[in-house]
Parts: C-alpha cells; sequence; structure tokens
C-alpha cells in the first residue's frame, strides 16, 4: 500500500479525485488506503483502480515507473472515464455559453482542480488557489507573467521543452534565466547578505506600486466627488452614470492642461 500512495503522489492524483473515480466518498478512500493489501478492497473498486493504473494485478505495481508516459497514459485513461459526465456538466451550465468545444474543455478542467483544492479543506489549498486568482488578474500586467506559465508546464512535463507560444526569443531567454534561478535555489542559494538585499529591494519596488496604486484611488476619488459636484449630484446612479463620467475625464484633460 505504501507504494501505491507514493505513485498517486508522483501522479498527482488527490484523495478527492480518485474518490469521483471510485465513485465513493473521500473518507471512504482514506478507509481503503490504510488497508495493507489492496486484495482486501471490494472487488469493483480494485479492478477500477487496476484499470487506471494499467496493471492487472497488485503485484505489478512494483514495477510501474512513473515517468512522462506513463503519467500522460493515466491522465488520457481518467479523462476519457470522465468524458460523458464532463459533458453533461458543460451542457447543464451557462458559464460556458459563447466558448468553443476546446475552451469549454480547458475551463471544466480548470473548474474541477480548482474545486478538488479547495475540498481539501486546508490554508495551503485554499491560498494557492488565492494566489492563483490573483495571478490570473494580473497575467495583461506583464509579458513575463506568461512566459513564467510556459516554463511551469515545460518544466513539470506537460509541454514540449522547445515549444514557443508566445515570442520566441524572449521564452528562450527568460526561461533560460529561470532554470538558472531554480537551480541556484535548489542548490542553497546564494550568500544570505545578497539574498537579504535582493529581497529587500522585492519589498521596496512593492510597497512603491502599492503607495502608486492608493495615491492613483484617491486622486480618482477626489476627481469623481468633484464632478458629482459640479453637475449638481450627490451620488453615481445607473442615469446619471454616463453624465458623471463625461465630467471626470473633463476634469482630467484640464488638470493635463494645466
Amino acid at each position: 500500500m505504501e507504494r501505491l500512495n507514493e505513485i498517486l503522489k508522483e501522479l498527482g492524483i488527490s484523495k478527492v479525485k480518485l474518490a469521483k473515480f471510485l465513485g465513493v466518498s473521500r473518507q471512504m478512500i482514506y478507509n481503503y488506503l490504510e488497508f495493507d493489501d489492496i486484495n482486501k478492497w471490494p472487488k469493483d473498486k480494485k479492478v477500477l483502480l487496476l484499470n487506471l493504473l494499467g496493471i492487472k494485478s497488485p503485484d505489478e505495481l512494483k514495477n510501474i515507473k512513473v515517468d512522462t508516459d506513463y503519467i500522460m497514459d493515466v491522465e488520457t485513461r481518467i479523462n476519457s472515464l470522465f468524458e460523458n459526465s464532463t459533458k453533461n456538466q458543460i451542457n447543464d451550465s451557462n458559464i460556458y455559453e459563447g466558448l468553443g468545444k476546446k475552451e469549454k474543455e480547458l475551463l471544466n478542467n480548470i473548474i474541477s482542480i480548482v474545486k478538488e483544492k479547495l475540498e481539501d479543506d486546508n490554508d495551503d489549498s485554499y491560498y494557492s488557489v488565492k494566489y492563483m486568482y490573483n495571478y490570473m488578474q494580473s497575467i495583461d500586467t506583464s509579458k513575463e507573467l506568461k512566459y513564467v506559465l510556459a516554463y511551469v508546464a515545460k518544466a513539470t512535463g506537460f509541454e514540449k521543452p522547445l515549444e514557443f507560444v508566445f515570442n520566441e526569443d524572449e521564452q528562450f531567454v527568460f526561461e533560460s534565466i529561470l532554470f538558472s534561478a531554480f537551480t541556484l535555489f535548489s542548490n542553497g542559494g546564494s550568500s544570505k547578505t545578497k539574498i537579504i538585499e535582493c529581497h529587500k529591494r522585492f519589498v521596496a519596488q512593492i510597497e512603491h506600486k502599492m503607495e502608486e496604486k492608493m495615491s492613483r484611488t484617491m486622486e480618482l476619488n477626489t476627481i469623481k466627488v468633484q464632478a458629482l459636484k459640479e453637475l449638481g449630484y450627490t451620488k453615481i446612479t445607473e442615469d446619471n452614470a454616463a453624465e458623471v463620467l463625461e465630467k471626470i475625464a473633463e476634469i482630467q484633460l484640464r488638470k493635463v492642461s494645466n
């Protein structure tokens, strides 16, 4: 059973996903994995698991080598079994409206993974999803953020290392630098003094950006108040929104001219 747990971890199959695949509760999965022998599992669940792993008997577990090809094979099997239920979910939900087939499938896969993470009910999972949400909110502010995603997809074996869907020259340089950074981190990093100074610059840059954002927000609020006052309104409503926005733009132009 220890080897089975290792394989599931290497494959990235969570307890939630395995429970969904076997058609049982997550608690039941924990119970199954407590057994010292897979042969003690219900026969139908054991057969499903062996089929998923591409083996005929529990004895073959020790021969499984989890590499990129094996991961892709297991993913193909598990995705094909989920395909019908996925199609029904997509057809029954208007969240997919206006999307093409591949976009619908991608969104559904993202939703499924996020749901699995949140069902883990721990702070690490919650903040991982939260930070990913923040990442997606920011992704169009810097081309480097897209290059980071491409690098991670390649480094984890999901995409080919020489695939460049964005700017090939820039991606090539960025991936080389990022690889060096990860290697440096894995090998213990640079001197502590240099790391501390580098992080201080990082913090200072972030604080400067936050101050700029706060200043910009306060400026816009001031202009909004001025626009409302000049128009004789006390607040923005659905009826006067267009007029107020036009006045805000006028005031901003005045400030630029002065």
